[in-house]
């Protein structure tokens, strides 16, 4: 794998957020690419390399509603990972939107947001 972010002949420790057990990862990089120590598990060292080279994050926020007599905001979320360095034009993204009610919980409120194949979708169902 490519290393764009940690200086070759470095190495960082990362805290695995993958399972409950919080493997403590030792990421180093060299011309041969990015390798990855102290994880227990395949998914471990997965999650290290990944977030040396591109870390993701899932996002949530609130988009404004209209037409509820008890809401002013619904709750959403990316239905999958966004590289973190367009966190923010996504949330620029969101704060543009608004929806009417109803809606339902699983609603997709922004299709394909900015070109990235993630969707952002409704997380609550409002009917009034």
């Amino acid at each position: 794998m490519k290393d764009d972010r940690l200086p070759r002949g470095k190495t960082i420790d990362l805290t695995c957020i993958i399972c409950p057990v919080g493997c403590t990862l030792h990421v180093s990089s060299s011309p041969a690419g990015v390798s990855v120590l102290g994880n227990r598990c395949s998914k471990g060292a997965e999650y290290g390399a990944k977030e040396i080279t591109h870390p993701e994050r899932f996002l949530q926020s609130t988009v404004l509603l209209l037409g509820s007599a008890t809401e002013r905001r619904l709750p959403v979320k990316t239905d999958g990972p966004v590289p973190k360095d367009k966190l923010f034009d996504v949330l620029k993204e969101i704060k543009k939107v608004h929806v009417h009610v109803p809606v339902n919980m699983g609603d997709v409120i922004i299709k394909n947001v900015l070109g990235l194949g993630v969707n952002v979708v409704a997380t609550r169902t409002i009917e009034n």
